[in-house]
């Protein structure tokens, strides 16, 4: 739901003008497709990525002649993922009323763990770092707790939408190198193919999360445009990556990182932002943030729920609605398969808000 709200509260809401769809009913729309999407991922999850950290990669022939800048990217990724039971928690905490959400971050977080191990399997068998070293690091960084970025639901959501896709590009850019394709003069000629797929396979990972994270947004979008949109001018507007005030020499790794060309403010800018902003139906940042001045500009009516018209400029409202129209229909396909529409089928409701355009002026 838009705000995890208790029922009590929902009396609370102003009252809704005739011919729009409650708050109370957009929560209950949005529940559903997240329970349907959390299903038919599920599926698909088990079906196509049910790998194993330590049986998925033949570590015995790891590379164990990385340069030095490589392990300590490696040590990074180790380090951020560490935090996976924190990331999880705190989550599920902050949605645990909603079954979709919450049960997703379930399984989001059992798909998080493994890219812990695998990255902790990297370090390891790279030769470079001792077991004992490795043990150690793993006690300093769990003696700080991760927090969530947002104290609310629908910030923390786009939130992962952003970085979820950084962290995928992160993992690209670390498999085109071990795939021999880096253009930096200090890794030419690094090759390893089981770090390859390692990050390869993490990498698919992160985009399937990427997706799901992206659904939910749109279904907000959809439904409560002004305040999803809000929510990502202010999360884009303080973003960094997860983890980064309490790994241990941040600073090193994320130059490391930068100088191999694996993720800068460059690739967040042209890679993260604007592919998220495309996925979204929205221009760039300048026309997100002119849009929301726009509509702050315009008064509300008697305090309900009618939003004022400036706000549909903002980003192309009918792809989203085409996106959403689509997630429902693989639900649909999905609850058919199982027998789930004969019970309790999904269902898409269309959304009233958006103003009709003009009729055309006659000639």
């Amino acid at each position: 739901m838009a705000d995890v709200m208790p029922p009590n509260m929902l009396n609370d809401r102003p009252r809704t003008p005739a011919g729009l769809l409650s708050n109370a009913e957009k929560d209950r729309l949005i529940e559903r497709g997240f329970l349907g999407l959390y299903r038919w991922y599920t599926a698909r999850s088990q079906e196509t990525r049910n790998w194993n950290p330590d049986r998925s990669f033949d570590w015995r022939a790891l590379n164990q002649n990385l340069p030095r800048e490589l392990i300590t990217v490696l040590e990074g990724f180790f380090a951020v993922e560490q935090y996976a039971p924190d990331f999880t928690s705190n989550l599920i905490h902050l949605v645990r009323r909603s079954h979709g959400r919450s049960h997703f971050q379930m399984r989001w977080g059992s798909e998080e763990e493994k890219h812990a191990d695998a990255w902790e399997n990297a370090v390891l068998f790279s030769g470079q770092r001792s077991p004992k070293w490795i043990e150690e690091y793993k006690d300093r960084l769990k003696s700080q707790t991760w927090e969530l970025p947002f104290p609310d639901a629908i910030h923390n959501l786009v939130y992962t939408v952003f970085q979820e896709r950084a962290t995928q590009l992160n993992y690209l850019n670390m498999m085109k190198i071990a795939q021999g394709k880096s253009e930096k003069p200090h890794l030419k000629g690094v090759s390893d193919p089981v770090l390859a797929k390692v990050a390869q396979t993490i990498a698919v990972d992160e985009a399937a999360h990427y997706n799901f994270f992206l659904e939910g947004v749109r279904m907000y979008l959809y439904y409560y445009p002004e305040r999803t949109l809000n929510a990502i001018k202010n999360v884009i507007g303080q973003f960094s990556m997860p983890a980064a005030t309490l790994v241990p020499n941040w600073e090193h790794f994320y130059e490391t990182v930068y100088r191999a060309g694996i993720y800068g403010p460059r690739d967040f800018q042209r890679d993260v932002m604007q592919v998220a902003f495309r996925n979204m139906g929205i221009e760039s940042r300048k026309a997100l943030e002119e849009g929301i001045r726009k509509t702050r500009e315009v008064p509300d009516f008697d305090g309900g729920n009618f939003k004022t018209t400036a706000i549909w400029d903002t980003f192309d409202y009918g792809a989203v609605e085409g996106d959403v129209k689509r997630l429902h229909v693989k639900i649909q396909d999905y609850e058919k398969e199982i027998g789930f529409d004969l019970y309790d089928p999904t269902e898409f409701i269309e959304n009233p808000e958006k103003p009709a355009p003009a009729p055309a002026a006659d000639d």
